[in-house]
């Protein structure tokens, strides 16, 4: 396992030494074509009946479930549970969970590779009256200053990205001792296939045709295996549910489509 005692900043505040060289040498993990998919969505991310639909439909489990972490990991609570709790949203495209978590007292950091993600992003939070840091990165152009947070996420990310090895290494390296990785993503069942692509796409059009492929979706054992190579000790997966009945999404322990996983640095 890496030491962050290794890192040497300069005067840059970027790392150098045998640590910095590593991220120098790791592949970009953006799919520039995923990219330009996002970044064609311009204020569009911001439409709940829009093209990220999705995503504000979960957004209520994501949060409730962040919550669920931090108050068993940091024993937060409270009308500001996540106050004080510094917390990075890796690929936060336009803010949607940003600024929720902003406004429940964390001190957010949100990075996108897309310069017009970011820009919306920022707009949306200075009408919003909200501070949030917002930052043009990648995860491994931010784990080489040697920043560290209490709370890292990676949500609906790790099955877009070009290179997961490479991203969950610069992800990991993000999280302080002590603190925590939350990542959700989709699961590699026929299930999956048959709801997040066949149906979410073809039939339901929750989202664009084309934007999930089915073979960069990650298993559990899959994901807590790459977790375990960079350093992290898996506590907890969890399943997101969709109820078509109901019309609803709730958390559960069915993990064949989507499901979160949360791992610990040691400290």
């Amino acid at each position: 396992m890496l030491s962050r005692t290794a890192v040497e900043p300069d005067t840059f505040g970027v790392a150098t030494g045998p640590v910095g060289a590593l991220f120098a040498l790791l592949k970009a993990s953006v799919d520039a074509a995923e990219l330009a998919r996002f970044e064609a969505l311009g204020e569009s991310w911001w439409d709940a009946d829009g093209p990220m639909k999705a995503l504000h439909e979960i957004n209520p489990q994501r949060i409730t479930y962040l919550l669920r972490v931090a108050k068993d990991r940091f024993g937060s609570g409270g009308n500001l549970p996540l106050r004080g709790l510094r917390v990075l949203d890796i690929g936060c495209g336009a803010g949607l969970l940003c600024e929720p978590l902003a406004r429940l007292g964390a001190i957010v950091t949100g990075i996108d590779p897309g310069e017009a993600n970011i820009a919306v992003a920022r707009r949306h939070a200075e009408a919003a009256g909200l501070e949030i840091d917002y930052r043009c990165g990648t995860a491994e152009s931010l784990s080489a200053k040697g920043e560290a947070f209490d709370l890292v996420l990676a949500m609906e990310v790790v099955e877009h990205v070009a290179d997961v090895a490479a991203f969950l290494g610069a992800a990991a390296w993000l999280v302080r001792p002590g603190g925590v990785l939350v990542a959700s993503t989709i699961n590699r069942t026929l299930k999956s296939f048959g709801l997040a692509i066949v149906a979410a796409e073809y039939v339901l059009r929750w989202v664009a045709k084309g934007t999930h492929q089915w073979e960069k979706f990650i298993t559990p054992p899959e994901l807590r295996d790459a977790l375990a190579g960079v350093g992290l000790d898996s506590i907890d997966e969890t399943g997101l549910l969709y109820s078509p009945l109901r019309d609803a999404w709730s958390l559960g322990e069915d993990t064949g489509v989507n499901y979160f996983m949360t791992a610990v640095r040691p400290s």
